[in-house]
């Protein structure tokens, strides 16, 4: 650290209070590896188990009642008193 009457010059090392690192570095990079692993393995698993093809239901599957198979009643329920 140099004085130049009311100024103070300091190297970065001595700013920041310590040695510069890259610690942090290498924990962030190690710990979105280790996410990214964990996450395909869910992913990957969760597409193994579920079943090739499930049947569908129509009333579910239709968002438009004007596409909607015919038979399927499109309707809302009306309340029961």
């Amino acid at each position: 650290m140099i004085r130049h009457g009311e100024e103070v010059e300091m190297t970065g090392e001595e700013a920041s209070g310590g040695q510069k690192r890259s610690i942090v570095r290498y924990v962030l990079m190690v710990s979105l590896g280790l996410a990214i692993i964990a996450l395909s393995i869910i992913w990957i698993t969760g597409a193994a188990t579920a079943p090739d093809n499930p049947e569908p239901n129509p009333a579910e599957a239709v968002s438009d009642p004007a596409l909607a198979p015919a038979g399927t009643d499109t309707a809302p329920a009306a309340p029961q008193n």
